[in-house]
């Protein structure tokens, strides 16, 4: 349960209808298997001590009897084992019969959590049988013993800050408000569902819908566990489709009709900080709820859930296109509005034949083709200079000869050399002021040519150099509209991949994919034999390292030592521990240390769930500071 994750486990065991004694052996080896696995939360299937199908059977006293002697060697099974159980059965309490989830742990029944919503349509008649449960809790006699009975019961773990566990079954997730609404309102952040759901064609496919829903709209963990095999077959087929999820992710599903058990791993300190962030979700205290304790040992969770190396790409190769296509369009969008409100008809983009230029070039023309403007009125300007490479400078001339914008050049040397003169720098020492002063001198250029065009600058810094600062202040900092400030430098890739491959101009294409083949690099210090000598990647770190941490620190609000131990399993075989590390600190640092560029940055557009922008998602003070940060990626050594 360390850092916030607790392993669930849905389980639907083999049943016979009627026979407790053999469903409950079938529960006890399902906990079993699921407690060595390291499971803390453990779901079967509703009314599974009994089988969901008995019928009128379940007007017989004895199958009731039998089904409490089941639930209380099930309950003495579960004695010193470090989890919670849910079992599904009927119950008579004051004359009504309830369709019923028993909550058990230690070998104790916590609570009886009845059914809300009792169907009596279609293959449903469950009101032939059951009552709806009362809504607080009132006390039941089992075996002697006075326990809670009502749908308003929490189960609160002490041992794991943030474990609240709610519960509902089967139909309740069909209605509109049903009782994990109140649930979650109430504080739960982990709700199941113990279910008995018939396969019908399509069914599995709304049922997938209807959990991956009620997750998001709860900010919960959702782990629904159906019944399946052994079920009476004599109108209806049971899958034991059982699904956990988070947040509106699907985490695990299992395929129907293969009884198995399924495991999940919920995160709930990120649940958390999504409803700290989500201010417009309220849980408030509510009286009529009874909230339950149990107790589980903190220990570190073996995390068996995938978190992508590439959080900000999908690993889907039709959904990453479909997500290139809408990125490429709300950045175009918005630098259409920009001409729209200004009425200039004019742009200036800096182009240097890497990625970021070239992003930046490619929404310009699609911008302009929407307003119907003639592409020769955006001009590609290239501004060759000390470190500028033979490769870099003909792709720049031939991309903006491929999309037929006019292009231009300005070469920088000679303006540099002088400023050089001025300031009193000499043109051997390769430091911070040599490198800046091109850039600056490079939007210097940009700015002018633009006000002699009446024209915009059209900015081409990614968001990955901006959470880094890896960006010259005032210089390709500064722009009048920056259309790559949404988008990290890992998927800055895959947009011009993207590009490239559904051009239909072979021109453009070529160029395009040698641009992607060229490494990344600023170029302001002097080629060695003709080839880049300054990769970003060595000087700052891989990006892909970089877009890992950010999005793991701003959109989950994973603290530092957990992002390490997500990006060890994440990068496994790819970067050493150590080197992992490394780049963690620097990019912490220099994550706190450069807000002051970000304050002050361009509009922009915001493409994905993480943005930098001062007036939007990031209201970060420009001297805040590191320490607590680094005080603890320091004890990860």
């Amino acid at each position: 349960m360390k850092h916030g994750f607790i392993k669930v486990a849905a389980v639907t065991p083999e049943v016979k209808v009627a026979d407790t004694v053999f469903n409950r052996e079938q529960i006890c080896l399902g906990i079993r298997e699921a407690f060595l696995k390291g499971a803390k939360i453990i779901v079967f299937p509703e009314l599974c001590l009994s089988g969901y199908t008995c019928g009128d059977l379940f007007l017989q006293e004895r199958l009731l009897d039998a089904c409490k002697e089941a639930l209380a060697e099930t309950a003495e099974f579960t004695a010193g084992k470090d989890a919670l159980v849910f079992v599904g059965l009927p119950f008579e309490l004051k004359g009504k019969l309830y369709n019923v989830a028993a909550a058990v742990w230690n070998g104790e029944v916590l609570c009886f959590i009845p059914k809300a919503f009792i169907p009596a349509y279609g293959e449903f008649y469950e009101t032939r049988h059951f009552y709806p449960g009362n809504r607080e809790a009132v006390m039941a006699d089992f075996w002697g013993k006075k326990v809670p009975f009502g749908r308003n019961v929490l189960l609160k773990a002490e041992g794991m800050e943030g474990l609240l566990v709610g519960c509902e079954i089967c139909e309740d997730i069909w209605m509109p408000d049903g009782p994990a609404v109140s649930h979650a309102l109430a504080g739960a952040t982990l709700l199941v569902n113990l279910s008995a759901s018939d396969e019908t064609v399509g069914k599995d496919a709304y049922r997938e819908l209807l959990v991956k829903s009620a997750s998001a709209r709860m900010i919960a963990g959702y782990v629904y566990c159906s019944g399946g095999e052994g079920e009476s077959t004599q109108d209806l087929v049971f899958g034991g489709h059982d699904i956990i999820a988070e947040n509106g992710c699907i985490l695990a599903q299992s395929k129907r009709f293969e009884s198995r058990i399924l495991y999940g791993d919920i995160d709930i300190n990120k649940l958390r900080m999504e409803r700290r962030r989500m201010n417009t979700f309220a849980c408030v205290p509510d009286s009529s709820y009874l909230e339950i304790p149990f107790s589980l040992n903190t220990e570190e969770t073996k995390i068996e859930r995938e978190f992508p190396c590439m959080p900000f790409v999908p690993a889907d190769k039709a959904k990453r296109e479909e997500r290139c296509n809408e990125i490429l369009t709300i950045q175009s969008m918005g630098l259409k509005k920009r001409y729209v409100h200004t009425g200039c008809k004019k742009a200036v983009v800096g182009v240097s034949g890497g990625l970021d230029s070239t992003l930046a070039l490619l929404v310009t023309a699609r911008c302009f083709d929407m307003l119907e403007i003639p592409r020769e009125n955006i001009t590609a300007v290239t501004m060759p200079c000390f470190g500028t490479t033979d490769r870099t400078y003909a792709n720049a001339c031939q991309m903006a000869r491929a999309l037929g914008v006019t292009l231009k050049e300005v070469n920088i040397k000679e303006a540099v050399t002088v400023h050089f003169q001025d300031i009193g720098q000499s043109a051997e020492k390769h430091d911070v002021t040599y490198e800046n002063a091109q850039a600056r001198e490079r939007t210097q250029v940009l700015m002018d040519i633009a006000n002699q065009e009446n024209a915009l600058v059209v900015g081409t810094g990614d968001m990955s150099e901006l959470a880094l600062g890896w960006a010259t202040y005032n210089g390709d900092h500064m722009s009048m509209y920056g259309v790559n400030a949404g988008v990290p430098k890992t998927l800055v890739r895959h947009l011009v991949k993207y590009y490239a491959d559904t051009s239909e101009n072979g021109e453009l294409e070529k160029v395009l994919l040698d641009v992607l083949d060229t490494p990344v690099s600023p170029e302001l210090l002097p080629p060695v034999d003709g080839a880049i000598a300054q990769k970003t990647e060595d000087l700052v770190g891989p990006y892909e390292l970089h877009d890992f941490f950010l999005y793991y620190m701003l959109r989950c609000g994973f603290r530092p030592e957990k992002i390490y131990r997500i990006a060890k399993l994440s990068f496994a075989g790819q970067y050493e521990d150590d080197v992992i590390l490394k780049w963690l600190k620097v990019f912490y640092k220099r994550f706190f240390s450069q807000q002051f560029k970000r304050s002050c940055l361009p509009d922009g557009p915001k493409v994905g769930s993480v943005a930098l922008s001062p007036r939007g998602d990031l209201r970060m003070p420009s001297d805040a500071c590191v320490r607590v940060w680094m005080e603890e990626i320091e004890k990860l050594r």
